[in-house]
């Protein structure tokens, strides 16, 4: 489905060595496509381009990165099922691919070859992709959604059953972050505070009854909400305090726990080192202070690197590196940096997306080699 991340993070401040290629900065993941911004500002991706989602005026698959377009001011990025919305340092925001639900934003419903620009303003600070809806943040704390919205995904009543320009949720100033998944949205405040709406059929707005939200529903009444991630029919979270919660289906033990699904947030374990989580389709993977990564739930596709196909309940850690960073996409195929900035793909390659020049699947990290 879609790496449904929280609020993008910009270019990283570690440089290239000199006479080197720029390294990668920010990964997304789609469902069979991967794009990266380098610490130069530039944008790359490659996989599947079925919907035009690497951005390179084709629908040619790509089996090694290829640039997209000659911009150097890409800041972040995250895929949809197959399309994706990045931000520019100027504070604009350009999204391609995928359109038929409106999802572009762009008041069409016309697929997209290249990045087209949403709107005119230059205010906008993070966005999510989902399947078919799109989410994002302003500088000054406003929060928009736009594109399909049968189950309420857009947070604004359900008066409309699509957008294909955003509408603003609320009339809130403190947005701080939101995470798209498949038909629900989550999103945290300044203050700590959670909120979630949209299909709430398997528990995912983690509300504590089924039934589907139409505008923003608090989870709980906690105020030390960190990050949040929405999945497929989920939702990760981190608090304050290092400690990880999940909620909604487990049917592949995404929730990181044993048993069906959890209708309110549940702690998956003890550990309270956790401070970073990435969740897409049925698969999460989040990192721990000490710099290591660790993945659970479907694994068909030998995305949980363990050697197996064989979905996990419970956090599995991916190799014995200690320097993976908090910035990592999850799904059928995974991706994660380390503190070498170096990047590194695994899980499902049927559509060439993790860029190592085949369509091979691979158990373990590969790292990706981008052009000079």
């Amino acid at each position: 489905m879609m790496v449904i991340g929280m609020v993008i993070a910009g270019v990283g401040a570690l440089a290239a060595p000199a006479a080197a290629a720029p390294a990668p900065s920010d990964v997304a993941t789609g469902y069979g496509h991967t794009c990266t911004i380098r610490t130069d500002g530039s944008l790359w991706c490659w996989g599947g381009n079925y919907s035009g989602q690497l951005g390179d005026g084709t629908t040619t698959n790509r089996t090694a990165p290829v640039r997209v377009g000659t911009a150097t001011s890409w800041a972040g990025i995250d895929g949809g099922t197959s399309y994706n919305c990045a931000v520019r340092t100027d504070g604009t925001l350009w999204c391609w691919g995928s359109n038929n639900r409106g999802q572009l934003g762009d008041g069409t419903t016309t697929r997209r070859t290249a990045p087209v620009q949403v709107g005119t303003a230059t205010t906008w600070a993070g966005v999510s992709a989902g399947d078919s809806h799109t989410c994002a943040v302003r500088t000054e704390g406003t929060l928009w959604c736009w594109g399909f919205n049968r189950f309420g995904q857009l947070g604004d009543g359900a008066a409309v059953y699509s957008a294909t320009r955003p509408l603003q949720v609320g009339t809130a100033t403190n947005w701080a972050s939101v995470t798209a998944g498949f038909a629900h949205t989550c999103a945290a405040r300044t203050d700590g505070t959670l909120w979630c709406w949209g299909d709430n059929s398997t528990g995912q707005l983690g509300t504590g009854a089924l039934g589907y939200k139409t505008t923003p529903t608090q989870v709980g009444t906690g105020t030390s909400w960190s990050e949040v991630t929405a999945g497929y029919l989920f939702t990760c979270a981190t608090r304050t305090d290092g400690s990880l919660w999940c909620w909604g289906e487990n049917g592949y033990g995404q929730l990181g726990v044993a048993g069906n699904y959890q209708a309110a947030p549940v702690q998956v374990g003890t550990t309270t080192t956790w401070n970073g989580v990435n969740a897409s389709f049925d698969t999460a993977c989040a990192t721990r202070t000490d710099g290591s990564l660790w993945c659970w739930g479907n694994n068909a596709y030998g995305q949980l690197a363990d050697g197996t196909t064989t979905h996990r309940y419970a956090p599995t850690r991916i190799g014995t590196a200690t320097t993976w960073t908090s910035d990592a996409a999850a799904g059928y195929h995974n991706c994660a940096f380390r503190t070498d900035v170096s990047l590194w793909c695994w899980g499902n390659n049927d559509n060439a997306q993790l860029g190592d020049g085949t369509t091979t699947q691979r158990q373990a990290p590969q790292q990706v080699s981008l052009p000079s």
